[in-house]
């Protein structure tokens, strides 16, 4: 067989390895990414690098080495969702920034969050200052989360109309 042949025949099945074993694996490897989840893609990238234009020893080393990472990620995945101790020390707990209008300003220090870059959130999620904001929270995947005053108010209304609807049937 040629070996440009060879590569593609190995590229192929690579890919639909990957393909096949996200899909087992779950899909919330695709969501969001958390520690656990990049350090998983960056060492999957690095075992079927070679199994890809390498040799057939290097094919099947890859191949092998990229099911050895599938099952232990998966199975460290279970044991984190069955121990929430062990979660929260692997992956960490969310961390409320501000609380009712205020910077909770030792959970900004132990988070590296600059004012301006907390800010800058706040202003992504539509509010134009941080006294509007009920809650923010720095999730366990990097994001901030911000709920404001006008949050609550839409939401209270629709229960509100929705109770009303309700008792009217």
């Amino acid at each position: 067989m040629h070996p440009y042949v060879s590569v593609i025949i190995q590229t192929v099945t690579i890919y639909l390895l990957m393909v096949v074993s996200l899909r087992l694996f779950g899909r919330k490897e695709l969501a969001q990414l958390s520690v656990i989840d990049l350090v998983f893609i960056l060492l999957i990238s690095n075992a079927v690098q070679n199994a890809m234009v390498g040799s057939m020893d290097d094919f099947i080393g890859g191949l092998l080495s990229a099911g050895a990472l599938f099952v232990v990620n998966y199975a460290l995945k279970m044991i984190l969702f069955k121990s929430e101790k062990l979660s929260k020390i692997i992956e960490g707990e969310p961390l409320t920034l501000i609380y009712k209008g205020k910077i909770q300003r030792q959970n900004l220090d132990n988070s590296q969050i600059t004012t301006a870059e907390l800010e800058a959130a706040v202003r992504e999620h539509g509010v134009n200052s941080i006294e509007e904001v009920d809650l923010a929270v720095l999730e366990i995947d990097g994001n901030i989360s911000v709920l404001s005053h006008d949050f609550t108010h839409k939401s209270t209304r629709k229960r509100r109309a929705h109770k009303v609807l309700s008792k009217q049937e």
